[in-house]
């Protein structure tokens, strides 16, 4: 099966700081490696062939980086040097790569995971489902919400005891956090002009006449870099799980 992602690499990454006052989040070195060179190779190595890039902030030094690295995949740059469009907008700007996809897996460039990204998009496509949510039962102050058959029916601000409803006010839902990674069918976001959203938004708009549904995951690592005070801590965390992947390389 030929796979289709996009990495969303276009943000202005203002929560790193310093780490991004002359580069793109993109080439934020983590544990020796940029987190674009570390989600692609994550990519190819789960049998994705064609992968979107969307860029902005320092969009010129990823096109560079792009350039001068021999990728296996198919890399295509979508240019939102013009305008941010946000990570709804972005990808509905990127629709004309996907025309031939069947179903196309959007990964956030700051997220790091050891999630089976190859097993999640083939039964994704066999299922009867508009989009799968990547999520997980863990702290964060905004969740989404979804039913006993795991549709989604709304949002949760924690912190503000703020709510968005897909058919109205539910009763009963089981709140989840988002993890920086959907699937969805390339059709669905057709009906949109191309302007800034938020994908969240967008979701909970297509929820009331698509079947949006949660697919949770349990993985062994996931990393949200999306932090300076958390980068440290993860860049140790990440070293040491290359570590011990190498030393059990070795022994077998």
């Amino acid at each position: 099966m030929n796979r289709t992602a996009m990495i969303l690499a276009a943000g202005l990454g203002t929560r790193l700081k310093e780490l991004t006052h002359d580069k793109p989040k993109a080439l934020v070195e983590v544990a020796g490696k940029t987190l674009l060179q570390r989600n692609i190779e994550n990519l190819e190595a789960h049998g994705f062939d064609t992968i979107v890039v969307n860029i902005h902030h320092f969009g010129d030094q990823i096109i560079r980086f792009l350039e001068s690295h021999d990728f296996k995949a198919r890399i295509y740059v979508s240019d939102e040097r013009g305008a941010l469009m946000d990570t709804g907008g972005g990808i509905v700007q990127a629709l004309p790569f996907f025309h031939d996809a069947p179903a196309v897996l959007v990964h956030n460039v700051d997220i790091l995971s050891d999630v089976d990204l190859q097993a999640c998009y083939d039964a994704f496509v066999a299922s009867p489902d508009d989009a799968w949510l990547l999520t997980q039962d863990r702290d964060t102050s905004r969740k989404l919400l979804f039913d006993e058959q795991g549709l989604l029916v709304g949002w949760k601000n924690l912190k503000e005891d703020s709510y968005k409803w897909v058919r109205g006010i539910q009763s009963q839902y089981r709140e989840l956090a988002f993890n920086g990674m959907h699937l969805f069918r390339p059709a669905l976001f057709s009906p949109y002009e191309c302007q800034r959203y938020s994908v969240i938004d967008l979701y909970l708009e297509l929820a009331a006449q698509h079947r949006i549904r949660a697919l949770e995951i349990h993985p062994g690592y996931w990393f949200d870099i999306g932090k300076a005070e958390d980068f440290d801590r993860i860049q140790q965390q990440l070293s040491t799980l290359n570590s011990q992947l190498s030393t059990l390389n070795s022994q077998l």
